[in-house]
């Protein structure tokens, strides 16, 4: 007798249409809140805030008996996501917020390379051949020698490195520990990971920029659970396309409330990356893998 749960595919479209939105939601407020709030500080505060969502976890994490092992690769992620968090506040009050969400898909690109080296993938034709396209995406956004390749793109390049490790070590978590427990144990290793970095450079936050970090904690966590509402009702082949649309909206939103100007190259390279990670994503299916994460869970 067949006890999976029966394919949902317009609800699964449904709840991956409304994580786009709460992603979208995250970066808004950051870009509004400008880079007055160092990036260290401004990721503890919004992982700090985060936690009170995950007071109802705390039972699951103490029930959990994580061994010496599982201790350090939890804590070997949250550094990784950790340094990740504030390449992403850096990048984001620098350059558009286009930019940033088109480099952001590069984060599950790496993720391919990196589960060949170092989790024993193999690495097929098809599979290389999407990663060359991802990196080609990217050289399109950055486009070196033909326009200006500030800190903010090499620190969003970066980010999308770190994050992907933090994925990788994941991959590994989730054959032993349960998914809540990896995702509360995240939030707890990121913020004990960017409190040094907070301290070293402490900048008092005002009243308006505190609940402009508490907004980001709600609206990741709400993004974070949507996403999973959207995986338990459809395939990822069914709601991966559908995070093609944050891009359009990440540009239009740049556009149209930051005054940012629309760089159609920007979009193409968006677009050519997404293009390779749903490739991937739909052959691992196909393959019954699981190793590349869909381009949002890497977010903050």
């Amino acid at each position: 007798m067949n006890s999976r749960p029966p394919q949902r595919p317009l609800t699964g479209i449904f709840w991956m249409f409304i994580t786009g939105l709460c992603f979208l939601m995250v970066t808004a407020p950051v870009k509004t809140m400008g880079p007055r709030i160092p990036s260290g500080e401004a990721a503890f505060l919004r992982y700090a805030m985060g936690l009170l969502f995950l007071l109802p976890s705390l039972k699951a994490i103490q029930d959990a008996n994580l061994t010496r092992r599982q201790w350090a690769l939890f804590s070997l992620r949250g550094l990784c996501h950790s340094v990740g968090v504030m390449m992403w506040f850096y990048a984001m009050v620098r350059i558009p917020i286009a930019d940033v969400t088109a480099l952001n898909y590069l984060a599950p690109i790496y993720v391919t390379v990196g589960a060949a080296l170092f989790l024993g993938e193999r690495l097929a034709l098809r599979r290389i051949v999407a990663v060359v396209l991802g990196l080609v995406g990217a050289a399109i956004i950055l486009r070196p020698g033909f326009r200006e390749v500030s800190t903010g793109h090499l620190g969003m390049v970066f980010a999308a490195v770190v994050f992907a490790g933090s994925y990788l070590v994941a991959k590994i978590l989730t054959d032993e520990v349960k998914p809540f427990v990896i995702v509360a144990m995240l939030s707890v290793f990121v913020t004990i990971g960017l409190f040094p970095f907070a301290v070293a450079n402490w900048i008092t936050p005002t009243p308006r920029e505190l609940g402009f970090l508490f907004a980001v904690a709600a609206f990741a966590t709400a993004g974070h659970y949507t996403m999973t509402l959207a995986f338990a009702a459809a395939p990822v082949t069914v709601t991966q396309p559908v995070t093609f649309l944050q891009l359009i909206w990440a540009t239009a939103l740049g556009a149209v409330w930051f005054s940012e100007p629309i760089d159609i190259w920007v979009v193409l390279g968006g677009f050519v990356i997404l293009g390779s990670v749903t490739f991937i994503t739909w052959r691992e299916a196909m393959l019954k893998r699981t190793v590349t994460p869909v381009s949002h869970a890497t977010k903050t």
